[in-house]
């Protein structure tokens, strides 16, 4: 999902789904299924492949109704763009690129696409700011050569010797590939994140999210109300009965699970929330919007970047894979703000700030637009998640097993060393780890 800046069933099967047929038992427990898995996102979903490699049983429950969480490709606009998240990132070892070639789903190198980018102030064309380069530069070296000298700071900190330009550098990276503000990032979190060659899915990313869950056990809009692990094994409470099994993996987001949408018996331990805690989400949005095949003089893989202030800009995104379609990037407290006036008003200003850019043919030729507003959709809370500053150990924190049944997994746990935080390649190696973990339980 991260959008590089300098670093490269509905309820089917409801009624009496949840009545598994499965009975294990041990020490006079019965359980339905050895593992049981909340959330069918990227972690979920090689969770139960790698415990359906093991001989192991398991059911997933997602609250959605449709796998890939933040893996979602849209084509509601008549022409498909990634809602979340799009790169392949470190494609060297994302286990997404190894799934892709045994599924036959083409792939790009993000560096054979290269992209135009224009430079606008409030829609007035600006010339790239002088130095930009050299600035990106030095920014790119606080943060992506050892992370062991860097220190658990804010983004901003750590940036401050380098000026003006430095704090503009890093508002860029921090609000459209992190999703937030850089006072609320720990550099030392961002510093430890892997980089590579990314790769692109013409066809979505998200759709190579649900063609690779085809043929799991999983319950779709099933949503895990309580998690009670007091016992021997698991119980887990959802809307169409209890499941129980013998451990169980939880993948939601860092969002949801701080919201207390998942109540837990007993309370989760003090390192648990402590992990949380020390965890926030970030508000990367998208906005779709839909041309009728006017493209305005604009080639297409064209960024136009408009600046509207200190602390707001949008990237609009033109015509990828020469598709009628204009997606706007935006992130940070300026996402958050135009998120919670609705989707309505947020495609009104995105159009209407297009306009200034193009001129009144943008409106004139504008079909029908789409809000993905992640921050405020319940069963995200948020785009992915970033450490605050000072809690740099919140990852590992949150990854600890808790009463050796209970594992926590997804883009937060990502990775070794956390490398592959932020992304659903990190979230599938942390699906696949918890899985393993599980197995023993």
């Amino acid at each position: 999902m991260p959008k590089p800046i300098s670093r490269r069933a509905a309820a089917a099967g409801l009624s009496g789904a949840l009545a598994l047929p499965t009975a294990l038992r041990a020490q006079g427990a019965v359980f339905d299924r050895d593992v049981a898995i909340v959330g069918a996102g990227a972690a979920g979903i090689s969770a139960a492949k790698e415990l359906l490699r093991l001989g192991k049983t398991f059911v997933v429950l997602e609250a959605r109704d449709r796998v890939g969480g933040r893996m979602f490709t849209d084509a509601s606009l008549g022409a498909p763009f990634d809602a979340g998240a799009v790169y392949i990132h470190w494609a060297e070892r994302n286990p997404w690129k190894s799934v892709a070639e045994a599924l036959s789903v083409a792939t790009i190198d993000n560096d054979s696409t290269p992209t135009l980018s224009r430079f606008y102030d409030h829609g007035a064309p600006a010339a790239q700011r002088g130095g930009e380069r050299e600035n990106s530069a030095a920014i790119d070296n606080l943060f992506d050569t050892d992370a062991a000298p860097v220190p658990d700071v804010s983004m901003s900190e750590r940036v401050a010797d380098l000026g003006e330009p430095g704090r503009r550098g890093a508002e860029a990276i921090a609000r459209l590939a992190l999703g937030d503000e850089p006072e609320n990032i720990s550099a030392l979190d961002y510093a430890r994140l892997w980089s590579g060659a990314d790769l692109l899915v013409p066809s979505g990313y998200g759709a190579l999210a649900q063609t690779f869950a085809r043929g799991l056990d999983k319950r779709l809009s099933s949503p895990v109300n309580a998690i009670d692990y007091s016992g021997a094994g698991v119980s887990l409470e959802t809307p169409a009965g209890r499941v129980r099994a013998r451990a169980a993996i939880v993948t939601v987001p860092v969002g949801v699970l701080k919201s207390g949408a998942i109540r837990f018996t007993p309370g989760l331990p003090a390192s648990t929330r402590d992990g949380l805690n020390g965890l926030d989400m970030g508000a990367l949005t998208k906005i779709g919007l839909k041309f009728d095949g006017a493209r305005f003089g604009i080639e297409p893989a064209t960024d136009l970047w408009d600046r509207l202030g200190p602390r707001a800009s949008f990237d609009f995104e033109c015509w990828t894979w020469d598709r009628d379609l204009i997606v706007a990037y935006l992130g940070g407290d300026h996402a958050r703000g135009l998120v919670g006036q609705g989707e309505r008003a947020a495609i009104e200003t995105a159009l209407d700030e297009l306009t200034r850019i193009i001129g009144p043919a943008a409106r004139k030729r504008f079909v029908r637009g789409v809000l993905h507003g992640w921050c405020v959709d319940p069963l995200s809370m948020g785009c992915y998640s970033h450490a605050l500053p000072g809690h740099a150990d919140a990852r590992a924190k949150l990854a600890a097993p808790v009463a050796e049944r209970l594992f926590f997994a997804g883009e937060a746990t990502g990775g070794e060393g956390f490398g592959g935080a932020m992304t659903a390649g990190g979230a599938f190696l942390a699906g696949q780890a918890a899985a393993r973990a599980a197995a023993l339980a």
